[in-house]
């Protein structure tokens, strides 16, 4: 049977010559990747690279449960260029998470979980796929000395289109390109109106796709508030992209501005 090429994210992105490359991952040794984040190193323990598990799949004559229907590919074992920023501006701004309930939607491996309890957050991350969470609890035990005494991060399978959480319970939701196909919209969008608390904000890490570039004029569109607080390039695994953290919060009148983001 022929065996199709491993996969990247759709959409190849415009890339900026211009902007310098910022650290990335180090490839410590098979199935364990290095970030470093905010001046340390995270290790994150994954089952193989996805162009591994792209040919596996690819040698099976059917492919995962819920393949038919979701189109379940295991994008959640790479760390993506996106995760690795919003875990540095997540570290970057610590008072800002210190205390907050906090969400991270599509976590994969854990990275943005673990930095933002890392700095105080009680945080929630929750993916698809079960088998991500393994690894992602896996990953709180591999760097308990970075967590300190602070509260380790929770774990749990979600669908963003049926969330088993409070209405208006969130005060930070997290995502690393999650919306790199254009059926993804209506749930994320979905999702920001149910979990967030008023005074919420959502931090998406958004690398530079076409798929994507409509998104934040339909939210706007939406009446949701949408800024751009800082913007990157990460390389990182042979992934090279130029990355926006973009900002969604709903309209708030006659209340003091949010605390100022810092740049990672």
């Amino acid at each position: 049977m022929h065996t199709p090429p491993a996969p990247s994210k759709p959409d190849a992105l415009a890339q900026d010559p211009s902007q310098a490359a910022t650290p990335g991952l180090l490839q410590a040794e098979p199935g364990l990747l290095t970030a470093e984040v905010g001046g340390r190193l995270w290790q994150l323990s994954r089952p193989a690279d996805l162009e591994s598990l792209w040919a596996e799949m690819g040698e099976a004559e059917f492919g995962p449960p819920g393949w038919e229907e979701d189109e379940r590919l295991p994008y959640w074992v790479e760390l993506w260029p996106a995760a690795v920023l919003l875990a540095r501006f997540v570290a970057q701004n610590a008072a800002a998470v210190r205390g907050k309930v906090c969400l991270d939607a599509g976590c994969g491996l854990g990275l943005s979980a673990l930095v933002a309890a890392s700095v105080g957050g009680r945080v929630l991350g929750f993916d698809y796929e079960p088998e991500a969470l393994v690894y992602a609890r896996r990953n709180t035990t591999l760097n308990q000395q970075l967590l300190g005494a602070c509260a380790p991060p929770l774990f749990t399978v979600m669908d963003w289109r049926a969330p088993a959480l409070a209405r208006g319970s969130v005060d930070l939701l997290l995502g690393a390109d999650i919306l790199y196909e254009k059926r993804f919209f209506e749930p994320v969008a979905a999702l920001l109106d149910y979990a967030l608390a008023p005074n919420g904000a959502a931090f998406i890490a958004d690398p530079e796709r076409s798929v994507s570039a409509p998104v934040w004029a339909r939210l706007t569109a939406l009446g949701w508030n949408v800024e751009t607080p800082f913007s990157g390039r990460v390389a990182q695994g042979g992934q090279d992209m130029f990355v926006h953290i973009r900002k969604i919060s709903r309209p708030r009148r006659g209340q003091p501005p949010t605390e100022t983001c810092k740049e990672p």
